[in-house]
C-alpha cells in the first residue's frame, strides 16, 4: 500500500514546532510521507539555530516568506508565517495532494498582532469550510470534546443553549457513532436540580432529544464535573463532553499531557495536531518532546483509513 501523504503545518517558527518536525522526521517517514509547509530559506535558518542537519528526504511544500526567527518571542512575522503554512496545508488536502493535515503549535497572540481575525486553527477551519468544527483532545485512554472553546469564562453560561447543544451532540455522533459519551454539567454538583444553576436543564433536554434521534442512549448526563475524571468513572467512559475549555483540558493534561493530541471533527478534511503550545521557554534548546506530534501523525493516518 502507498503511504499516506501528510501535510505538516510548521507552526510558529519562534517556538518548538520545527525542532519537533526535524527530530521526528526519521520515525514519521517509516509510516507516512510528510510534506512540510515551509520554504528552504526559513528551514535552513531554523536548522542553523538548532545546529541540526536537514535530512535529504525532508520534502518541502514551499510557503513564501522570509524574516528573522526570534526564538522564544511573540512576533507578528512568525504569526503570519504560521497562518500561511496552515492555509497551504489545507489547500494541499483540498487539491488531493495530501490525505490529512497535521499542525504544529501556533501562538494566538502572534496571530492577533498580525491582524489575523481567528483565535486558532479550529476557528479558521470553521470559517474556511463553513462547518461547525468540533475540537476534541485526548489519547486512546481518554478524549474530551469541547462544547465551547476559546471564549471568556463569563460568556460560557449564556452559550449553553438547547438547540446548539443538541446539534453539537448530533455532529459528534457522526464522528464517533458507537461510543458512549459522558456529558459534564456546567455548575458545581451539576446544578443540584436547579439549586446551583439551571443550565443543566437545557443540557438534559438536549441529551434526551439527541439520543432519541440517534436511536440509543449514547450521551449520558449531565454528570457532576468534579467526579467525572475519577478512576472508577473513567473505567466506564472513554469519551467526555466538557462545557468549557479548562473544565475538560485541565484533567486531561494532568493525566495525559505528553501523549494527547487535538482532532478537528465534522470537517471535509482530516486535521490532527499536537496538544501543546509553542513552548517559547525551551525553543531551540533541543528539549522538545516529539510524542504528541508522533501520536497526531498516527491518528491522522488512522483517520484516513476510516474516511
Amino acid at each position: 500500500m502507498n503511504k499516506a501523504h501528510i501535510a505538516v503545518s510548521v507552526g510558529d517558527l519562534n517556538g518548538v514546532g520545527i525542532e519537533i518536525a526535524l527530530k521526528a522526521h526519521k520515525e514519521v517517514l517509516a509510516f507516512c510521507t510528510p510534506l512540510y509547509c515551509i520554504n528552504s530559506a526559513m528551514l535552513h535558518q531554523a536548522a542553523e539555530l538548532l545546529d541540526a542537519e536537514i535530512p535529504a528526504d525532508f520534502v518541502l511544500h514551499e510557503v513564501e516568506g522570509n524574516f528573522k526567527i526570534k526564538k522564544g518571542c511573540v512576533d507578528k512575522n512568525s504569526g503570519r508565517y504560521s497562518y500561511d503554512s496552515f492555509v497551504s496545508a489545507i489547500k494541499l488536502c483540498e487539491n488531493k495532494e495530501a490525505d490529512a493535515v497535521v499542525t504544529l503549535p501556533i501562538h494566538k497572540e502572534a496571530w492577533m498582532l498580525e491582524g489575523i481575525k481567528y483565535k486558532g486553527h479550529t476557528d479558521l477551519l470553521r470559517d474556511y469550510f463553513k462547518k461547525d468544527a468540533i475540537m476534541m483532545l485526548g489519547c486512546e485512554k481518554m478524549f474530551v470534546a469541547l462544547f465551547t472553546e476559546h471564549i471568556p469564562l463569563k460568556d460560557v453560561a449564556s452559550s449553553v443553549g438547547y438547540k446548539k447543544l443538541k446539534q453539537f451532540f448530533l455532529d459528534l455522533h457522526k464522528s464517533i457513532p458507537k461510543e458512549r459519551v459522558a456529558v459534564l454539567g456546567l455548575n458545581p454538583h451539576a446544578g443540584d436540580n436547579g439549586v446551583l444553576g439551571d443550565e443543566e436543564l437545557k443540557i438534559t433536554k438536549a441529551i434526551k432529544s439527541a439520543n432519541k434521534k440517534i436511536g440509543f442512549e449514547q450521551f449520558i448526563g449531565p454528570v457532576v464535573p468534579d467526579t467525572a475524571f475519577t478512576p472508577n468513572f473513567r473505567e466506564k467512559f472513554r469519551y467526555f463532553v466538557a462545557m468549557y475549555h479548562d473544565q475538560g483540558l485541565a484533567p486531561l493534561k494532568a493525566l495525559y499531557f505528553d501523549e494527547s493530541i487535538n482532532v478537528s471533527l465534522n470537517l471535509p478534511i482530516i486535521r490532527t495536531s499536537v496538544d501543546h503550545g509553542t513552548a517559547f521557554d525551551i525553543a531551540y534548546k533541543g528539549k522538545a518532546s516529539t510524542l504528541s506530534y508522533i501520536n497526531a501523525i498516527k491518528s491522522a493516518i488512522k483517520l484516513t483509513t476510516m474516511a
